[in-house]
């Protein structure tokens, strides 16, 4: 049997850079290979503030986005994580099991508790068990996420050895597949780039004038510093961004005018501009064909969500009988 993957984004607007990079990417290198089940995990976004008017239409924002990235639903399956109920049944079993001071130590349920003073809830600490319950409930192998995905996959391995030890053998440990884009650092200058921080983020469906515009706005130095392209600060989130799109010729020339002191960074962020949109010219093509054409789009989610269904109640079905309870 083909190894198990799962991996799933929030329900938070379209797709950005990040996004891509850190977890698209990884999923296209996976369909081929694996049996794989990409969800867009709408019941973690409501652990933030959010407006349910918009809720339906950020899930299909991301749909598309999957894919037109060329997720193809005749290799994986495209799960919308509510409508698999079996995520919360499944959560709230491996819940009994783990201890709250192990998910109040999380360095996410602290930053968010940081960012939202105001909304810190009980969905937010479960976060990292429903992650779990996500992965676990498909019996998942390899998770294409993010390098700060980390702390959250390991509760996923801790969940699944002592829910096999108490009741048997029933979970695998699941490890996170590595992409070249795990970490992608914000426009702003600051942290990695995130939907939830304007300003930080360049969208798949960016066209070129407004990626211009967003990089532009990045912040940079005088360009008089000299020396090595510094390993952290804006200018070195610069460079890495172009490490991921442009060519080792072009990297290099930019990196030698710094080194220089001769660097305009204007004609930096226009290169970089260029090849951003080159690369996503062909998923933003193939984008509009799959948004004018709904119909198409139902039926692939319908057909995905039964069969995603269907799996999920045999998982369910075998925990709830080692459990104690009845099928």
């Amino acid at each position: 049997m083909r190894k198990r993957v799962y991996s799933g984004i929030r329900a938070t607007g379209r797709l950005h850079l990040g996004n891509y990079l850190g977890a698209v990417k990884g999923m296209l290198a996976l369909q081929d290979e694996y049996d794989c089940i990409f969800s867009v995990v709408d019941l973690h976004t409501i652990t933030v503030p959010y407006d349910p008017k918009t809720l339906q239409q950020s899930v299909r924002e991301i749909i598309l986005d999957y894919l037109a990235a060329g997720l193809d639903p005749k290799k994986c399956l495209l799960e919308i994580q509510s409508r698999v109920p079996q995520h919360m049944e499944l959560a709230y079993y491996l819940s009994t099991i783990y201890p709250v001071s192990r998910l109040e130590d999380l360095p996410t349920y602290k930053e968010k508790k940081a960012q939202y003073p105001k909304y810190v809830n009980m969905g937010l600490l479960y976060y990292p068990v429903l992650m779990a319950a996500d992965v676990l409930l498909y019996k998942g192998e390899l998770v294409p996420v993010g390098i700060d995905q980390e702390p959250h996959l390991e509760v996923m391995r801790e969940i699944a050895r002592k829910f096999n030890g108490v009741y048997g053998e029933t979970f695998p440990e699941p490890t996170r597949f590595k992409t070249t884009g795990e970490y992608v650092p914000s426009l702003s200058g600051v942290g990695k780039m995130s939907k939830s921080v304007e300003g930080s983020y360049i969208t798949l469906t960016d066209d070129l004038e407004t990626i211009r515009k967003r990089l532009a706005a990045a912040p940079t130095d005088s360009g008089t510093e000299g020396g090595s392209v510094p390993e952290t600060g804006n200018v070195a989130n610069l460079f890495k961004l172009m490490k991921l799109f442009v060519d080792d010729s072009t990297y290099k020339k930019f990196a030698q005018d710094y080194q220089d002191k001769k660097i305009r960074y204007s004609d930096m962020k226009d290169v970089l501009a260029d090849a951003i949109f080159q690369e996503l010219t062909p998923l933003q093509e193939k984008r509009k064909e799959f948004s004018q054409n709904p119909k198409l789009v139902d039926e692939i989610l319908e057909s995905s969500n039964q069969e995603c269904h269907e799996r999920a109640q045999e998982v369910v079905n075998e925990v709830r009988e080692k459990m104690g309870f009845s099928s």
